[in-house]
């Protein structure tokens, strides 16, 4: 009917500047190509830096209807989206919930930053703030002030392990709310950062081999580190780090 999904590679953002490649600027010789006399509209999809399902629809109300299905289904407790990861290193525990505060703040500094314009989101879907300097920071214990005047959102994932592997783990990942960067975040509190995450896998240090939580504090932003064993495995050389793109996808939506 009104609906189609397609799979999305890493790094293509939803929305983006006039001229630059986003998913937004191909939606028109998408239509053209499929022969479509509507024009299509993101329904739902991931964060730039995920890969997976796009949900697109040529009906207006359809997405609009979906769109608070998603929004309405985590409200009452309900999973409607679930995502993949590959970590680097594997949780103490086998299945379980993490639960915390989220806020942006200035890289640098304790202050709040305000008016930053997102990108790489639709509809509930986690974007990013683009032009500053900023970064997302659990709270671990948000006063009420914070939480009343929004600037701290409490964020819940529930996570399972799938299989696990030289020091490696495949994650199923059921967000129960929505937040910039959220699964990242999610996962460095387990101690257990996303394959390709330059971002806040640095929070994660080791003593003796034994992981421990940095705070944004303390971690320099860099790119990820990663033993030699794991490199050789996947063909990598120290160089080419940067170039890994982060292991997140979204593999499944449930609709109405």
């Amino acid at each position: 009917g009104a609906l189609l999904a397609l799979s999305k590679p890493p790094g293509l953002p939803i929305l983006g500047r006039p001229g630059d490649l986003s998913l937004d600027a191909l939606l028109p010789a998408l239509r053209r190509r499929l022969g479509l006399a509507a024009e299509l509209h993101v329904v739902k999809a991931p964060a730039r830096e995920y890969s997976g399902l796009v949900l697109l629809s040529s009906c207006y109300h359809t997405t609009k209807k979906l769109q608070q299905f998603f929004t309405s289904a985590r409200q009452r407790g309900q999973y409607p989206a679930t995502y993949r990861a590959i970590t680097v290193g594997v949780p103490a525990e086998m299945e379980g919930e993490i639960s915390t505060g989220l806020c942006w703040q200035q890289q640098g500094d304790r202050a709040m930053v305000r008016g930053c314009r997102w990108a790489g989101g639709a509809g509930d879907t986690p974007g990013s703030a683009e032009g500053c300097a900023v970064q997302v920071v659990p709270v671990p214990a948000p006063g009420r002030r914070s939480l009343a005047r929004k600037d701290v959102k409490i964020t819940l994932t529930h996570y399972r392990v799938l299989s696990a592997m030289g020091g490696c783990a495949v994650l199923q990942l059921q967000p129960r709310t929505a937040f910039p960067e959220q699964l990242q975040v999610h996962l460095t509190l387990l101690l257990c950062p996303a394959l390709g995450d330059h971002e806040h896998s640095s929070h994660v240090g080791r003593v003796l081999g034994v992981p421990f939580f940095l705070t944004p504090k303390t971690a320099l932003t860099r790119t990820q580190v990663l033993d030699e064993e794991l490199l050789s495995r996947l063909g990598l050389s120290p160089r080419q780090l940067h170039h890994l793109p982060l292991h997140i996808h979204l593999q499944e939506l449930v609709l109405p």
